[in-house]
């Protein structure tokens, strides 16, 4: 459909996000990198209490980046959740490394920890687990089972941006965090990612990895400077222009996370009479974020979907399981036994969120889902 009433997400901007772009802009130099990147930078270590903060140009390109940095290549195993966004499983094929699945727990979606012991071997090198939709997994017993078998672990941090457990934010469990700025991600920068670390080393193996593996003393567009090329590397750069946005947009991030969350307590508690559906609530010692609003459909999740769609609602489902997709099954050969994602894949459905969704919205959409269960199929 090319109106929705209600959209799967807009993205939350204000008049200091066009100013601080048009200003970029307007300096007519540092387009491409320029002093914002390096503030973007050290804005995200205050916000997650990290020593070290890389950005590049997509929350893709940066876990790409970590494996590397990390010196994980062939006949290394690196385990991740097949209920996930692809590029989660696809970076450990990008550094010639195998994606080994392990299976989700029912309550955050996240990688279960009996699961990952299960599919440790003396080839795994690392585990890259998911924080759902800005839900935060156990992250604690993964990071226990990454210390007990002396394995790298990266969390996908995609979708929770400003997520917390027991007070600490997520991103500071891990060896190091992924971070996602994509459109439709807690902040924006449009595209754009960041890898947050506490190790000096994997930061320089980073920033070195980001931008053709070049030793850079100054900015290379600004310097007469003649540098080195000393590992091999990319062009992952995120450009100073989506670094001022990014930073504008940092400055709101606890409106965002509050406006969402609210939302999301709003929804819950429309829907509560609803056996049909069911909502995860995190636990007491859990700070989610709400970056996705998933519900889990007893029954006709796909019939729910066509109707909220006939209705101009857009939902989405996350995610569909990445073993299953052509490319693992048919061309990889990949046939894990993957029971719990499988099952919670064939009923969860997205429904809408993002900060400024108003009250009649979400009333338009609670009375059409209530509406579509009341009538029956």
């Amino acid at each position: 459909m090319d109106e929705w009433k209600v959209p799967l997400f807009k993205i939350f901007h204000t008049t200091e996000d066009i100013n601080s772009v048009v200003n970029n802009i307007k300096m007519g130099a540092n387009w491409a990198t320029g002093p914002d990147v390096g503030k973007f930078e050290d804005e995200i270590n205050q916000f997650i209490n990290s020593k070290y903060a890389v950005t590049f140009n997509s929350g893709t390109s940066a876990l790409h980046a970590a494996l590397s940095a990390y010196g994980i290549g062939k006949g290394h195993e690196v385990i991740v959740p097949s209920f996930t966004f692809i590029s989660t499983a696809n970076a450990p094929l990008f550094v010639d490394a195998k994606p080994i699945f392990a299976d989700i727990e029912e309550n955050t979606y996240g990688l279960d920890p009996e699961s990952v012991v299960e599919s440790i071997t003396d080839k795994t090198k690392a585990i890259i687990p998911i924080h759902y939709g800005g839900c935060p997994c156990d992250i604690v017993s993964l990071r226990e089972i990454a210390d007990d078998y002396n394995l790298v672990l990266i969390e996908d941090s995609a979708e929770a941006f400003g997520a917390e457990v027991n007070g600490e934010k997520v991103g500071t469990f891990g060896d190091s965090s992924m971070f996602s700025f994509c459109q439709n991600k807690i902040i924006t920068t449009g595209e754009g990612g960041a890898i947050t670390t506490d190790s000096k080393e994997i930061y320089e193996k980073l920033k070195l990895i980001r931008s053709h593996g070049r030793l850079e003393s100054h900015d290379y567009f600004s310097s007469t400077e003649l540098f080195d090329y000393v590992t091999l590397g990319y062009n992952f750069r995120l450009s100073n222009i989506s670094a001022s946005l990014g930073r504008s947009q940092l400055k709101m991030i606890d409106e965002i996370i509050n406006m969402r969350r609210n939302n999301a307590r709003y929804l819950m508690s429309a829907l509560d009479n609803l056996s049909s559906i069911k909502i995860s609530v995190p636990q007491e010692n859990y700070f989610h974020v709400y970056q996705m609003f998933t519900i889990y459909v007893n029954e006709y999740r796909d019939e729910l979907m066509n109707h909220l769609k006939e209705k101009g609602i857009f939902t989405k489902v996350y995610f569909s399981p990445v073993h299953l997709t052509h490319f693992y099954k048919q061309v990889l050969g990949y046939n894990p036994n993957l029971p719990i994602t499988e099952n919670v894949s064939d009923h969860v459905l997205t429904l809408p969120m993002y900060p400024n969704l108003s009250k009649s919205e979400m009333d338009y959409m609670v009375s059409q889902i209530q509406k579509f269960f009341e009538v029956g199929l």
